[in-house]
């Protein structure tokens, strides 16, 4: 008789989806596999200039379907799927969509199938910069603090905002839009062949940090705060929820449908979803008071601490505590910045201009060598950078940014708010406008930190996720040097997949809880970096003339509101 036991973790992330088969018992992997999202990739249906970045479901479902048969058929192929015994999915958040009556994404429903505010709105969508501003001036005027709970400041990134803003700019989708939804709350919804929306488990993590809701509430605000704020969104709540699961409960079995698409058993447990850092706290083994921050195109910071430490205590202009967000039992608060990879790809895109516009124009090389070398550059930009950013000395009067290219989500979000470089002379090259941009994006890493220190809640250790943790000695020496404390970097590739696997274990009953998933199948760290004093004292200094900076940035840009 076989007695393995694997599960699988999905982890959708801003321009991907990969998907791990891991041993329950020690975590190894089996297999991984990683798919683009063609859409998003070709930069269907979104306009940087507006701030509109929306993905199409077809990506999501397509990735789903490819990635796991793809790691089944390389981990051993109908041997392993019998052993395979749930799976569980993180995503990007708040990511939400307009769906139907049967849960049916509208993007998926004929008419609407290139209609951008049909399809998901992805976390990093600002269009409802101004509802986000309505609903914090609005909530200033009940007696209860909706807001409290969500650090004090609601975001143009989350749940309502986006949904106000799709009702107010598109009649049409309003019309046909029954429910609003998670991404990370459709796909176990999709996976167990649910055709009622009303039956939808929605996750804790998801509507604790973005929807607002609240046990204190009873579920979410009442009707009456949304309704006064705009007639639009009266009696929605009564066609959302009241109660939400954490993530290591079952959102039922894998449908016929899936599985037989799958080559997986009916029998596999589908886990509650979240977030992909809150997943990815767990998979990087987050510790009470050790700040996780999983470091891609953004940063999403996760620390968990007792109930029983936070009771009476809420932490100012955060991105929320909930109960039960990360660890069931636990409080989990998040953090996070908007651009932090997304701020060195886009120097290397501005540095890429005359390899991507010119190159292929020119009359000594044919086409296809002028492909091969674009690619060969644009792959060593980074690095380079990082290398003669690396060698140059310290410099009190350098090149300083502020790291807000795309808003700052914490502390106290703002999404109107610009960068900025100052410092610029005829000697900034590359090298040192690089630096600078490291620099800023540690710097916004250290005022998330202090803001939890100044609210009483400490930070005694960081521990590194995400692609930018693995790639770059030079930014996580640096962000250790600036933070003054250690960073562990977790060993596992895929950690937000790993996550969403030890919750696909503790769902299935495996473990009967997700600490005793996390000991057993969490495989340790292989890097570490230490502050060095020297630097750290330098960086010090350079953190006040950061802070003057911003608040110099800030204050122009209200006054130019």
């Amino acid at each position: 008789m076989n007695t393995d036991q694997f599960v699988i973790g999905v982890d959708y992330g801003t321009d991907s989806v990969r998907s791990v088969i891991v041993d329950a018992s020690n975590g190894k992997e089996l297999a991984s596999s990683v798919f683009q999202y063609p859409r998003w990739k070709q930069g269907l249906y979104c306009d940087a200039s507006k701030n509109q970045f929306r993905q199409h479901p077809l990506d999501y479902v397509e990735g789903l379907e490819q990635t796991i048969k793809y790691c089944i058929k390389m981990a051993g192929g109908a041997a392993v799927a019998q052993a395979i015994k749930a799976i569980t999915v993180d995503t990007t958040g708040s990511t939400p969509i307009a769906v139907n009556e049967q849960g049916v994404p509208l993007a998926l429903v004929q008419g609407y199938e290139n209609n951008p505010d049909a399809m998901f709105v992805l976390w990093k969508d600002h269009t409802a910069v101004k509802e986000a501003a309505e609903i914090n001036e609005h909530a200033k005027k009940f007696p209860v603090n909706y807001l409290q709970y969500v650090g004090g400041i609601y975001s143009s990134e989350w749940f309502w905002a986006k949904l106000l803003r799709i009702f107010r700019v598109n009649p049409e989708i309003r019309q046909a839009c029954y429910s609003w939804v998670e991404h990370c709350d459709w796909v176990p919804f999709l996976l167990t062949g649910s055709n009622d929306i009303r039956t939808m488990k929605r996750g804790r993590c998801s509507a604790g940090h973005k929807a607002l809701w609240a046990a204190e509430y009873g579920g979410l605000p009442p009707d009456d705060f949304f309704s006064s704020l705009d007639p639009l969104l009266k009696g929605f709540t009564e066609r959302l929820y009241k109660d939400t699961y954490t993530a290591d409960q079952s959102a039922g079995t894998l449908s016929k449908e899936w599985a037989a698409r799958l080559g997986l058993s009916t029998d596999v447990v589908i886990g509650v979803g979240a977030f992909d850092a809150h997943m990815g706290a767990v998979g990087g083994q987050i510790e009470p008071y050790h700040l996780s921050k999983v470091m891609g195109t953004s940063t999403c910071d996760i620390l968990v601490a007792p109930n029983t430490d936070m009771q009476g205590k809420l932490v100012k202009g955060i991105c929320g505590q909930v109960d039960g967000s990360v660890i069931p039992g636990m409080a989990g608060l998040e953090a996070g910045q908007s651009a932090f990879g997304d701020t060195y790809a886009w120097f290397k895109n501005l540095l890429s201009w005359p390899l991507k516009d010119l190159l292929t124009q020119s009359a000594l090389i044919d086409a296809k060598t002028a492909e091969a070398l674009k690619t060969e550059l644009s792959n060593k930009i980074i690095v380079e950078l990082s290398k003669q950013a690396a060698a140059l000395p310290l410099d009190e009067n350098a090149e300083l940014s502020v790291d807000w290219l795309n808003g700052r989500r914490t502390p106290d979000a703002n999404q109107l708010l610009k960068s900025a470089i100052t410092g610029l002379s005829l000697g900034s090259d590359a090298p040192r406008i690089f630096r600078a941009l490291a620099e800023g994006t540690c710097f916004g890493a250290k005022a998330i930190v202090e803001r939890f220190k100044t609210e009483g809640v400490p930070v005694k250790g960081l521990i590194g996720i995400g692609g930018v943790a693995k790639k770059s000695p030079y930014i996580m020496q640096m962000m250790a040097d600036i933070l003054q404390m250690p960073i562990r970097i977790h060993q596992f590739e895929h950690t937000c997949a790993l996550g969403a696997a030890m919750f696909a274990a503790t769902a299935a009953g495996i473990y009967p809880k997700v600490e005793d998933a996390m000991a057993a199948m969490g495989g340790g760290f292989d890097t570490a970096y230490y502050p060095d004093k020297q630097r750290s004292a330098f960086y010090e200094e350079r953190y006040k003339k950061y802070i003057e900076l911003a608040a110099y940035v800030e204050q122009h840009t209200a006054d130019n509101e």
